[in-house]
C-alpha cells in the first residue's frame, strides 16, 4: 500500500493542475463572453 505523504504529494499536484486549467478556462470562456476574442474565419485561398 502506498504510504500517505506521497498520496496527499499526488494529490495536491493533481488539484494545483486541476484549479489552473480550471482558472485558465473561466478567463478564455469570459474573454468570448467580453468580445476580447473573436472566432474569424480564416481567409481560404483557391488554387
Amino acid at each position: 500500500m502506498a504510504d500517505r505523504s506521497g498520496l496527499r504529494l499526488v494529490g495536491f499536484i493533481f488539484a494545483t493542475v486541476t484549479v489552473a486549467v480550471m482558472l485558465t478556462t473561466a478567463m478564455v470562456v469570459k474573454g468570448y463572453a467580453d468580445g476580447i476574442y473573436s472566432l474569424d474565419a480564416a481567409p481560404i485561398e483557391s488554387q
